[in-house]
């Protein structure tokens, strides 16, 4: 065989060769994106779970037990002074919080003493979770005062609180578990994003106008939409049959619920091509069904716990049920979904991330876990506050609807290559 016949057949197996490793490569990659994509689908189904049927329940159960104790305890002889102090306490809660946020984050930093920042962040758990109890709580009792329970007045302030969101793009915030989950991370523990996104460091007086009006207006909003969806439940499922109603509620708002989740990909898949209006029209109309199903879950749970936890002792059952909910939603970190707080913009994520309900937890965790060790493999984590940053981004991409959006500019990333 001449030279040339001889480097040509070696030239060839090179080339065969280059093929093989190139189709092994392209294989191994398929297989990791494939394994990812069913670890990831796996996780999401146990997020669903834990959400409908630990976390939201379990929240559900504070605010029962947090509600109907300051019914007891708050002159519960006179509903007039009872819903003002209500609402003084939790608006003036409400404001502080906003407020100080900045402040408290730097305060109680993990990064400068760990105990005190636990025992102080659940502390403030405690407290704001008090407050936006006693806001809901005034306001509910303000609108039965005020307007009663007409059909066409619930009606009335149902389409006002709605339509008012919607015009000011902020229909998402009545989003609550299950359909929303918050954990308990530690970078921007105490962040209240608030309407217009006003830095306090530059114009501290329209910092506070700004607090002030995401909290006394969207808040206030927010309020009337739960309230008037709750009372028309109430007028027309079952009025006089109390456990047909509340199981009729549960069967309602988990069969929503369930339909709503499977749907997100479909959703996901929608806003990711529509733009514009078309795309909050559409975001809009998702979140409104969800947010019947949500209501129709809390009012099931809240009404089934009154109706067969202790009835013949309801002062006990809502200590029980305020005490022990709060107290496992601790021990599983989340308790900050107890919380409603901060101003969300209607769509204000990229592509179909607006569509996406943030009940993120076993994903956030293992995400976490991964991208620890991807960097420590790399030799970037020396630090705890490298682990911090970790951390910190991570929240941010899987917990988007919890955080402000001008924050994503810095998510780059699809999360289920990373999980």
């Amino acid at each position: 065989m001449s030279n040339s016949a001889r480097r040509s057949s070696c030239n060839t197996k090179q080339d065969w060769k280059m093929v093989e490793l190139r189709g092994a490569s392209v294989t191994g990659a398929l297989e990791n994106r494939s394994s990812n994509s069913v670890h990831y689908t796996i996780l999401t189904v146990l997020d669903t779970i834990f959400s409908t049927c630990v976390a939201a329940p379990a929240v559900v159960g504070y605010w029962r037990g947090t509600w109907e104790l300051s019914d007891v305890y708050i002159y519960p002889d006179n509903e007039v002074i009872s819903c003002i102090v209500s609402i003084i306490i939790g608006f003036s809660g409400f404001f502080v919080f906003n407020v100080t946020q900045h402040f408290l984050d730097e305060f109680f930093h993990p990064d400068k003493h760990r105990l005190s920042y636990y025992l102080g962040s659940r502390c403030y758990t405690a407290l704001f979770g008090f407050c936006c109890v006693n806001v809901w709580r005034g306001v509910w009792q303000a609108l039965d005062l005020a307007t009663g329970l007409l059909p066409s007045t619930v009606f009335a302030t149902t389409g006002i609180g709605l339509l008012a969101l919607a015009l000011l793009r902020a229909l998402r915030n009545i989003a609550a578990p299950p359909i929303s989950l918050s954990v308990d991370s530690c970078p921007g523990y105490f962040v209240v994003p608030t309407m217009f996104r006003v830095d306090n460091t530059r114009n501290w007086s329209l910092y506070v106008l700004d607090c002030a009006f995401s909290v006394g207006v969207i808040g206030t909003l927010v309020v009337f939409a739960w309230r008037g969806s709750w009372v028309i439940f109430d007028l027309y499922l079952y009025p006089d049959n109390p456990e047909y109603s509340a199981v009729g509620s549960v069967v309602i708002g988990y069969a929503i619920v369930v339909i709503m989740f499977s749907l997100q990909p479909v959703m996901r898949y929608a806003c990711a091509r529509l733009k514009g209006l078309p795309r909050i029209i559409a975001v809009d109309i998702f979140l409104l069904i969800s947010f019947i199903g949500a209501v129709n879950v809390w009012r099931g749970v809240w009404n089934c716990l009154g109706l067969w936890f202790l009835p013949d002792e309801p002062e006990l059952s809502c200590w029980i049920t305020l005490l022990g909910c709060f107290t496992l939603l601790v021990l599983l970190n989340c308790s900050n979904s107890i919380l409603v707080r901060g101003v969300y913009i209607d769509a204000e994520e990229d592509d179909e991330k607006c569509a996406a309900f943030p009940c993120h937890y076993l994903r956030l965790f293992f995400k976490i876990e991964r991208e620890k060790k991807e960097a420590r493999r790399q030799n970037l984590v020396v630090a705890s506050r490298d682990l911090a940053t970790i951390t910190e981004r991570s929240a941010k991409e899987e917990n988007g609807a919890l955080l402000n959006a001008s924050d994503s500019a810095t998510v780059s990333e699809n999360p289920e290559s990373l999980v």
